[in-house]
């Protein structure tokens, strides 16, 4: 995908929360995520964003906007969310917005194909009709990712979002024709498809494997 020299980080586990660049992406994938919902406003995310902070979890607000983007309320940092089965995916960035996606490769959905014509564009569903159909659910979900990470950076709502989402297939994968945007694709662990996304200058994308963390109640 179009993310210039950027190289696709591997996820590696780290206890401790790294310095946060202001031109640098962190991403945490937590394997064994067992929190009720909504995983914004869960211990585990709370834990790793007031870290960054320096401040107690407890004092870390959060609000939803218009559509539903979780923010932090006085604090410089952005952060999104992405849950699927027993694992979740965070991105965190200083200095501007990010987008993250996460799904299980082998989930159970409808038919591709269908779901392709409904909500990609023409010539996406054309070119991924075009793939093996043994490879389809692949690049299916490859596509799905990157995109809703997309929309989810942009602040848009999937339903408005997904078909102005452009991505055109390449010899590296699927890379969005937006210049202003970035979109990277991940494999956090064996079995997960995830993808994030940015605007504006980054220099790092760092990918951490997080520790398992014991549910704990917050409020605010």
């Amino acid at each position: 995908m179009n993310t210039g020299l950027l190289a696709v980080p591997v996820f590696e586990p780290a206890p401790a929360v790294p310095q946060l660049g202001h031109a640098e992406i962190h991403l945490w994938f937590f394997p064994h995520w067992n929190e009720p919902p909504p995983a914004a406003e869960s211990s585990g995310v709370r834990d790793r964003l007031a870290r960054y902070l320096g401040i107690a979890g407890t004092d870390l607000r959060i609000q939803r906007d218009a559509r539903g983007k979780p923010r932090l309320v006085d604090a410089p940092l952005d952060f999104n969310v992405s849950h699927t089965g027993s694992a979740l995916l965070l991105g965190v960035r200083n200095g501007g917005s990010v987008g993250v996606d996460l799904e299980a490769a082998q989930r159970r959905t409808r038919p591709v194909l269908p779901l392709a014509r409904r909500w990609f564009a023409p010539d996406e569903a054309r070119v991924l009709e075009s793939f093996p159909a043994d490879r389809r659910q692949t690049e299916f979900l490859t596509l799905w990712t990157a995109k809703e990470a997309l929309v989810k950076a942009r602040g848009l709502g999937i339903g408005e979002g997904l078909r102005g989402a452009i991505f055109q297939a390449s010899a590296t994968g699927w890379d969005c024709v937006d210049p202003d945007w970035q979109v990277l694709s991940l494999a956090p662990a064996p079995g997960f498809v995830a993808a994030v996304a940015w605007q504006g200058p980054v220099s790092r994308v760092g990918a951490f494997v997080a520790p398992t963390i014991a549910p704990q109640a917050y409020s605010g």
